[in-house]
């Protein structure tokens, strides 16, 4: 008997077959058909040449992205990793980096956090999890940072400012010395590059002369600070020879500096965020306080803002992320008062949520408004992702073997961004009122429907703890 050109091959039957969609890669977009068999990709192309499936979800109109990461979050007790993974999954993303905690005055070592997390997260996620840790101005913190590489967590951060923050600011040769570590271990160091004893200096001037409104905030953190921060970190990380990432990236200034670093072959890398890309200072007038971040949000009409697109159209910038920082609305008003410093002299927290905001704005705003392709967004916030922080080629992108982790995106309908609609303990957003295209119409979680129009199909304790290889250089080059 002669098969017919459209009769499917006598194969096993694979679990779920998506059909009809646009596949979304980190370069092109094209109509194809994914099988999924015991939660990996098993094959892609033409429906009528694949197994047949148990299961069979209708794409059309759609698009079938990687599964979207957030790899600049932080739960570090306003939303945990059970609200913060929740919060993930009706935003339409399907794996989060987060900065894990270890208990700073007591004797716990890294190896001990991982575990404390790894169990919590197995125990009350949504999500797929991998990890970074901040490793505070605390050397002793260091002697169990080997067996931390070793256990799966490859990429940690320190902060070059914030000398009013026990244990934050880290000095320059602590800095160095972690690079060899990490750079040893195969892993990769993140930077928050702002000069901490510059902005110190500047920040309690203002203070002296009763400036501390919170419009007066900006004006402590200029941008020269960003890039001479940034000039730093890229010698140490030439000294050392670590892979090393600059995180939210707010200037021009910075920027043209990680160019100039990335021009002479130096594995240095960048992200920014919503915030940077579309706000600016005059938020601190509307918002006072809750738009309190760091670095801050820069002049109205500066050049950064159309700089730092450039620079993603363009592959400088590798990755848009969050930073969700969901400081409760209540420990922030203070900053009404004194911007700075609260009565006690502790600081004004820093930070806002972003978690719920990031999938829509970046769509809306980079690839509707500005015309990005739309695989733009699959680099930028899946295989760059997956490729810094070690989840590459299990996570970040559609191919084989990978696993089924997928965003199916409606371009379709117009909403409006509100708080009231979001699940972070934060209680308020920046982008309130903000209209945005599009929405996540289903995600799947390794082959299965995570959120499904809305709703979530999946109960906690379904997301699991991904140990991390070494960082791979992201995608690079013009967009268009």
């Amino acid at each position: 008997m002669t098969a017919t050109p459209n009769a499917r091959r006598a194969d096993p039957r694979v679990d779920t077959m998506v059909v009809g969609g646009q596949i979304v890669t980190a370069s092109q977009v094209y109509p194809a058909s994914i099988a999924i068999a015991d939660g990996k990709i098993a094959a892609i192309g033409p429906e009528n040449l694949l197994p047949p499936a148990d299961h069979y979800i209708d794409a059309s109109g759609k698009y079938v992205l990687p599964g979207l990461i957030d790899c600049h979050v932080h739960l570090d007790g306003h939303d945990n990793y059970a609200l913060g993974s929740l919060a993930a999954a009706y935003a339409g993303l399907t794996t989060l980096i987060p900065f894990g905690t270890y208990n700073l005055e007591g004797d716990e070592t890294l190896p001990a956090a991982i575990h404390r997390s790894r169990e919590e997260i197995e125990r009350t996620a949504l999500t797929d999890f991998a990890f970074h840790f901040i490793l505070q101005n605390r050397p002793a913190i260091l002697d169990s940072l080997p067996q931390a590489l070793e256990l799966g967590v490859k990429s940690f951060k320190m902060f070059m400012t914030y000398k009013k923050r026990p244990y934050r600011m880290c000095d320059d040769d602590y800095i160095c010395q972690t690079m060899e570590m990490v750079a040893k271990g195969g892993g990769v160091l993140q930077l928050h590059c702002e000069s901490g004893n510059i902005i110190e200096y500047l920040e309690n001037k203002l203070l002296a002369e009763g400036h501390t409104h919170p419009t007066d905030f900006p004006t402590a953190c200029p941008d020269w600070a960003e890039e001479e921060a940034v000039n730093r970190a890229v010698k140490m990380a030439a000294a050392t020879r670590c892979p090393t990432y600059v995180v939210h990236l707010s200037t021009q200034l910075g920027l043209e500096r990680i160019k100039q670093a990335q021009g002479q072959g130096q594995p240095i890398w960048t992200e920014s965020c919503p915030q940077y890309l579309l706000l600016s200072d005059a938020e601190m007038a509307r918002y006072g306080p809750l738009a309190k971040i760091g670095p801050p949000l820069r002049p109205e009409e500066g050049p950064d803002r159309e700089a730092l697109w450039r620079g993603l159209e363009q592959g400088h910038i590798s990755i848009t992320a969050s930073d969700h920082a969901p400081y409760p609305q209540e420990l922030k008003q203070v900053g009404w008062d004194n911007i700075f410093v609260d009565s006690e002299g502790r600081s004004v927290p820093f930070g806002s949520p972003g978690v719920e905001t990031l999938v829509p704005l970046m769509y809306s705003e980079g690839v509707v408004k500005r015309g990005l392709p739309i695989w733009w967004l699959a680099r930028v916030m899946a295989e760059n992702p997956a490729r810094i922080f070690g989840l590459y080629p299990r996570k970040g992108v559609i191919q084989p073997g990978a696993d089924a982790d997928l965003l199916i995106l409606d371009p379709k309908g117009d909403r409006i961004i509100t708080s009231r609609e979001h699940h972070s303990n934060a209680g308020y957003t920046l982008f309130e009122g903000w209209q945005v295209q599009g929405r996540p119409w289903m995600t799947l979680l390794r082959g299965k429907t995570l959120l499904n129009q809305g709703q979530l199909e999946q109960q906690p304790g379904c997301g699991i703890f991904l140990e991390s290889g070494e960082p791979r250089s992201p995608l690079g080059g013009p967009v268009r």
